[in-house]
């Protein structure tokens, strides 16, 4: 190295004038005996300079003063500044190809990888130089060598970029199934980013649909998951399987990621053996874990059950309504899961004994009165777990009369019919009710308590009217019923009545 003149901090004098492409001044400089090998801080060299500026003429005069040895020549042609980066390299970066074509004929290696595992090659790619990639795949550039920390391709890079026509030049020389360090091919890259031009390319030149990553992740499924509808369609229509199974946990398939961020597409292409199928896990579970009152209602309405399959064993969840009325539970916001508990109870869900406590447990979650009366259609379905859901009913103040129902009178337990019977004047009761109850009376299937038989009390009745005055906000508040202007002994009546066998039975609703 000539030592004539170097700086530590700046470029020298035929670098400064090659960064400004000033190629006469290079000239110049190198005529009087200036250096072209001088170093900068970053080990830069005056052909470094010209070839990053895109400057022919300045990489000529540089050239030229090396020209005497062939050895010599490819020597400095190939330096590295300090990133080990080469003049080709910084070329290729930044688009140059007239100064990459001129270094290439000065033996320029355009394998060379830089400190970060980049190449000439993967630098154009990058930056999306066509006519320079190509030139550098016609002189033999390495083109399946894996650059980056996660082991990208050329091909990955183009893709991920978006750059279609290098792809398109890329598909026919590198190995369409190359994989990064997570098992991703640039197909999946494509369906991934929702490059579907590259997609296109890909497929039609063999790429595999059904790829699958390290995570078991396939196209379709990342494709859904990202809501890319268009790929989707095209993954589909090219042979992409909806029902390859996408993970190691349970059989999820791309239905699953469409559910689970709302973008559903799959519906009519999926098998429906998810929906009910024993070890299977219902779309319908994805939805309402993530919120998609959409999803949901979009499942819901092409047939698949509300009720799904029991997947204690997969998720310890046996319905997705159960899942919703345990999140609303778990994070006292049940009004943001309210419209996927009301589609999931209008498309006829079926609530067992502990959806009950999870809907209903005074403790964990407090219920609006019009979701209240929104359970009332499928409590009344549920008449054999009356013991759960009737006394935390009444106590929030759903109107008794409403459960006043046939079906209620004829199947409720004795006990909860007699708890329910409490909350109204029985003696004016339809005579179609009655009739029911007589019938079970005679039949033995129900037994009213004694003071039935008798004349209502006039506590009984002023219970009821203060109940109807107060209604269920106030009357829900003891220090309320305490400041009545009424006899003393009426201020435990007009609380809510708790019988010895809820008090014993379901303690946690007490009040």
């Amino acid at each position: 190295m000539d030592f004539t003149e170097c700086y530590g901090d700046t470029v020298s004098s035929v670098a400064a004038a090659a960064r400004t492409g000033c190629w006469k001044q290079v000239r110049r400089l190198i005529r009087r005996g200036f250096s072209v090998d001088c170093r900068d801080n970053r080990g830069w060299n005056a052909l470094h300079e010209a070839a990053a500026a895109g400057s022919k003429e300045c990489v000529k005069e540089i050239l030229a003063t090396v020209s005497g040895s062939s050895r010599h020549c490819r020597i400095f042609v190939n330096s590295l500044t300090h990133e080990g980066e080469s003049a080709c390299y910084l070329a290729a970066k930044h688009g140059h190809v007239a100064v990459v074509q001129l270094l290439l004929r000065a033996r320029a290696d355009f394998n060379h990888l830089t400190n970060d595992s980049s190449c000439p090659l993967y630098a154009a790619v990058h930056g999306g130089y066509k006519d320079i990639v190509e030139l550098l795949v016609r002189h033999g550039a390495e083109v399946n060598g894996t650059h980056t920390a996660s082991c990208w391709t050329c091909l990955h890079q183009a893709v991920y970029e978006g750059h279609s026509e290098i792809v398109q030049l890329l598909v026919g020389v590198c190995n369409l199934e190359a994989l990064d360090d997570h098992n991703i091919s640039p197909l999946f890259l494509a369906a991934q980013y929702g490059k579907q031009e590259c997609l296109e390319i890909l497929v039609n030149a063999g790429a595999n649909v059904n790829t699958q990553a390290a995570d078991l992740a396939t196209p379709l499924l990342i494709a859904s998951q990202e809501g890319h509808q268009n790929c989707v369609e095209f993954l589909l229509d090219h042979g992409a399987d909806p029902n390859v199974a996408c993970s190691r946990d349970w059989p999820q398939l791309a239905i699953h990621a469409a559910a689970e961020f709302g973008h559903i597409g799959l519906i009519a292409a999926t098998d429906r053996v998810c929906d009910q199928g024993d070890g299977m896990v219902s779309p319908i579970y994805v939805a309402v874990n993530r919120h998609q009152s959409g999803s949901v209602r979009a499942l819901l309405s092409e047939g698949y059950s509300p009720d799904a399959q029991d997947c204690t064993h997969v998720l310890g969840l046996h319905s997705p309504l159960s899942l919703a009325l345990m999140q609303a539970m778990d994070f006292f916001r049940f009004s943001s899961f309210s419209e996927s508990v009301r589609l999931l109870v209008a498309a006829g869900a079926h609530l067992k004994e502990e959806d009950w406590l999870y809907a209903l447990h005074e403790g964990k979650i407090v219920l609006e009165l019009q979701e209240l009366r929104e359970l009332l259609c499928v409590a009344l379905e549920h008449v054999q777990f009356a013991p759960c859901w009737l006394p935390v009913l009444l106590k929030a103040g759903l109107q008794p009369s409403l459960l006043l129902q046939p079906h209620v009178l004829e199947h409720a337990d004795g006990d909860a019919l007699n708890y329910l019977l409490e909350f109204v004047n029985w003696t004016t009761l339809p005579k179609s009710l009655k009739s029911i109850l007589d019938r079970r009376r005679e039949e033995q299937t129900w037994k009213p308590w004694t003071h039935f038989d008798t004349v209502v009390s006039l506590s009984h009745i002023c219970r009821l009217q203060i109940r109807l005055m107060l209604g269920p906000d106030l009357l829900m508040r003891t220090s309320i019923v305490q400041q009545l202007p009424v006899p003393p002994s009426l201020h435990q009546l007009a609380c809510h009545h708790k019988s010895g066998l809820f008090h014993e039975k379901h303690w946690f609703f007490q009040l």
